[in-house]
């Protein structure tokens, strides 16, 4: 598939997407709390992967005034078949967007901060130096926030990426796998399943004091024995932190949900992950990479302390 090319309906009828179960419901975002994260959002000219991706907790996180603030703008230079955000060519680089970001941090009074990104191959460093300026125009705002960064996987220049964007120093890089090694093809065509790993396990040899995050979508018809598979190649990139949640069709245009995986094998999958050695797991049907992210971090810091007291013990 070409990866400039935007997903396009089938000649042939689609069948209707699969009726969600009750545990995938959600109710729809009507609160003050949503209203304003919205506002604000369109007065600093801001795209949200909450939206874009239509993310089924967007009216729990906006109405507590949590987002997930998307860079570089809302157009995606792959076409993915799981993701909701547009493909296309994306505009020029907005080079007030680093500020308003911080704008937003600190109208917000947020203590942790998730910023991710449209793939942006058409950019020499795929946007990278974008991610350096948010970083530091937020530490300059306000330097209580803490940092979560979630970036695409950088094709073919994600070492001197990485490098730049690890000594700007986030708290926490995140990447997703998304799926299982051999679902890439149909599902993330435009990327490969080990470069992925490469750059977190970069992340890491760079700097094992950033926490590094990653996580995969259930229900695309992966093995169970193929998702363990992956949890051992995230522990051998000695990634932190790992995120499982269901998968949801879009749109009829968009990859089906082959199965929808109950909450017991969420948690039977979180157990297993743990026994594995992350930091921590966050899995169930509705977990999202940057869903109570803020929390997460604290959790995180705190087993890492907990690891590091227990050695010196």
């Amino acid at each position: 598939m070409n990866d400039m090319s935007p997903i396009t309906p089938s000649e042939t009828p689609r069948e209707p997407r699969a009726r969600k179960p009750d545990w995938i419901r959600v109710k729809a975002p009507t609160s003050v709390g949503f209203a304003e994260t919205r506002k604000l959002m369109r007065d600093k000219n801001l795209a949200t992967v909450c939206e874009e991706a239509a993310c089924p907790n967007i009216g729990e996180c906006w109405s507590k005034k949590h987002a997930t603030v998307m860079i570089l703008g809302d157009t995606c230079t792959r076409a993915c078949a799981f993701c909701n955000v547009k493909t296309g060519m994306p505009r020029m680089v907005d080079p007030l967007e680093p500020q308003h970001v911080a704008d937003v941090a600190a109208t917000m009074g947020l203590s942790h901060i998730v910023v991710t990104s449209v793939d942006r191959d058409d950019l020499p460093d795929g946007g990278a130096s974008q991610f350096v300026k948010v970083i530091e125009a937020v530490r300059r705002a306000t330097p209580d926030t803490t940092i979560e960064i979630l970036t695409p996987d950088f094709r073919n220049k994600h070492e001197a990426a990485v490098e730049a964007i690890i000594a700007a120093r986030p708290d926490v890089y995140n990447h997703n796998l998304e799926t299982v090694p051999r679902l890439y093809p149909t599902i993330r065509p435009g990327a490969r399943y080990y470069a992925s790993l490469r750059l977190l396990e970069s992340v890491k040899r760079h700097d094992p004091t950033i926490f590094t995050k990653s996580g995969v979508m259930l229900g695309l018809g992966e093995e169970r024995m193929e998702v363990h598979q992956v949890m051992d190649d995230m522990r051998s990139a000695d990634i932190d932190f790992l995120t499982m949640g269901q998968y949801l069709q879009p749109t009829p245009r968009h990859a089906k949900v082959i199965d929808f995986v109950t909450p017991q094998a969420f948690d039977a999958y979180a157990q297993i992950a743990r026994a594995k050695g992350f930091l921590l797991v966050a899995s169930s049907p509705l977990t999202r990479s940057s869903y109570h992210a803020g929390d997460d971090f604290a959790k995180m810091k705190a087993a890492r302390e907990a690891q590091l007291a227990a050695k010196a013990g």
